[in-house]
């Protein structure tokens, strides 16, 4: 009988992660890597040539014939220029080459990519730059293997033309108001901030000869003229039902190509609708797991078609069934091993965790127009708020628990603060609350479940705008604490303030109620229901401001965004018009 290895064998062999590294490079090496990554010195030359050696080395051992910077342009999908490692010689033989200098920069023909207006159409030249915190990869198929290499990608004068860019921006200036707040509150371990999401990737399966008569669903990713079927979700007979032997064999080959690149495909299942379903990974660095997310869509695809069926990602293929999202749980942790959304054992550490929550809830309510400009796109218009997705409300789901003790907090006029350990539970019990599917941002216990991105999407816009908004209100806090001379009454007046001020983006009911909707109206809170309304927050000012303040993205590269990703909204409106008269 042949033997099988277990994926514990083979898991990341096509993935040339710090495992694969510390095999074939000095520890000095990887000690000055990971010097470059946490960005406490620049890469070097030396470096880079020492890498790239080793990197080239292990790719082509494993067949690989060209390699690729790896990229995302403006489109949310990701770009790929395959180069060959051959290297012809005069004397009509062939060299394998591949240095340091190939590894840190390629430029390429980016004049088609989508700019909008940051550069003019025959200024060709654009610029990719070796992502050192991001693995690269090997990928095979059929007579192809090539090595991918996670790239940023800018133009010539600088400006950011991708989704990587301004996310690597976000991730350091939330690394650096965070670590102001823990040096305030005392803490002098901590030297570095994590950003870590888990995503949960929903998809339809369809048969590839079916989809194939349908060209709307070929161009457009939906149906944009049908008839409902006879029996669609409404016995409530496919969440997590069984699943048929064509669609595990399918699974279980997208998880076997998963675990090789390195991928944490963990939980999968069927979802509401019918031939609808789910697979998530494990929690990791922001920047690995969105790239990795942008790997899996496009394996989900490759793999379905070898099993005779078409993955698709579209927010709502079919009317009157489930349309599918991207469940985006977001947390910020620290090398000191803290998880800054989770209660602590003591009244110090629950201080921490009430200033870092109630610092969300500004954010969530002041930056409330551009986290719903971070989900807007043509598809997911038609899915939020359609009772199988959260509103396009933004609101805060905390539990009754939480809100009680936030409630609790509240002080009478012309009192001081009270101290740490009075109205504040010096142990605040683990599981300060349930999971609640209709809130855009619902708190689950140590983290926060964004449950509003579309599945279609890039992970890096709407992690890109989290980590602002925090990052915006947490630089803020910091102000206040190193100003303040007792920075633990400056902390509860903090909590005190954020709180009542801002709780109207609270709600921990059903907000697929209609009465939500007119509830959320009484409070002020923005209801903005289409993408092309949504999507003018990026050059609104005070959203400008944030950006530039922290050095994200400036004025001209967000009015860019807003250009490309109305144009792109336009496009698409006006391609599925066309279909449907066809």
């Amino acid at each position: 009988m042949e033997s099988k290895l277990r994926p514990d064998e083979y898991y990341g062999e096509n993935c040339f992660s710090d495992e694969q590294m510390r095999k074939v490079l000095s520890k000095e090496v990887m000690e000055e890597l990971q010097q470059v990554r946490n960005g406490d010195k620049y890469l070097t030359p030396e470096l880079a040539e020492e890498i790239a050696k080793a990197m080239k080395e292990w790719a082509v051992s494993k067949g690989a014939t060209h390699y690729t910077h790896w990229f995302q342009p403006l489109t949310e999908v990701t770009a790929e220029k395959h180069e060959a490692f051959v290297v012809p010689t005069q004397e009509g033989k062939a060299l394998i080459e591949f240095n340091g200098k190939t590894l840190v920069q390629g430029e390429g023909d980016a004049s088609s990519f989508p700019s909008g207006g940051l550069r003019a159409t025959f200024e060709a030249r654009g610029y990719t730059a070796w992502d050192t915190s991001s693995p690269a990869f090997i990928r095979k198929m059929g007579k192809s293997t090539v090595l991918y290499i996670p790239t940023a990608f800018f133009s010539f004068t600088g400006e950011a033309l991708d989704k990587k860019v301004p996310l690597l921006r976000s991730t350091r200036a939330l690394e650096t108001q965070a670590l102001r707040v823990l040096r305030a509150l005392g803490n002098t371990t901590a030297n570095h901030i994590y950003v870590n999401i888990g995503p949960e990737q929903e998809y339809f399966l369809v048969d590839k000869e079916v989809f194939d008569k349908r060209p709307d669903l070929r161009l457009t990713g939906r149906t944009v003229i049908g008839s409902f079927a006879a029996k669609g979700q409404e016995l409530e007979d496919h969440y997590y039902g069984s699943i048929n032997e064509r669609v595990i064999n399918f699974m279980a080959d997208l998880d076997d190509e998963l675990w090789r690149l390195g991928v944490s495909a963990h939980t999968e299942h069927k979802e509401v609708a019918p031939n609808q379903f789910e697979v998530a990974v494990v929690y990791g660095p922001v920047n690995t797991i969105t790239d990795q997310n942008q790997l899996l869509m496009s394996v989900l695809q490759t793999t379905a078609i070898r099993h005779g069926m078409v993955a698709l990602l579209h927010e709502k293929p079919y009317a009157g069934v489930n349309g599918s999202g991207k469940h985006n749980n977001w947390s910020i942790g620290t090398d000191d091993g803290q998880n800054l959304f989770s209660p602590g054992d003591n009244a110090k550490d629950n201080t921490q965790f009430l200033l870092f929550l109630t610092s969300f809830i500004k954010a969530a309510d002041v930056y409330a127009p551009l986290l719903r400009a971070s989900i807007s796109n043509s598809g997911n218009d038609h899915r939020l708020g359609a009772s199988e997705a959260p509103p396009a409300i933004i609101s805060i789901f905390l539990g009754d628990v939480l809100t009680s003790i936030l409630e609790a907090k509240q002080l009478p006029e012309g009192k001081n603060t009270i101290k740490t350990g009075t109205p504040v539970i010096p142990r605040l019990p683990k599981d300060l609350t349930d999971r609640n599917r209709t809130s855009p941002l619902a708190f689950t216990g140590n983290k926060f479940e964004f449950r509003a991105v579309g599945s279609s999407q890039s992970m890096a816009r709407p992690n890109t705008c989290l980590n602002a908004a925090l990052a915006d209100v947490l630089r803020e806090v910091a102000d206040r604490l190193e100003a303040a001379p007792d920075k633990d009454a400056e902390a509860h007046t903090i909590i005190n303030e954020f709180y009542w001020k801002h709780k109207r983006v609270v709600f921990n009911g059903n907000g697929y109620d209609d009465a939500w909707v007119k509830e959320a109206a009484k409070r002020g809170l923005p209801n903005i229901p289409n993408s092309v309304e949504a999507l003018t927050s990026f050059s609104a000012p005070e959203n400008v401001a944030m950006f530039e303040r922290l050095k994200i993205l400036t004025k001209v590269e967000l009015e860019s965004r807003q250009a490309i990703y109305l144009e792109t909204y336009s496009k698409q409106i006006h391609i599925e018009a066309a279909i449907l008269l066809e």
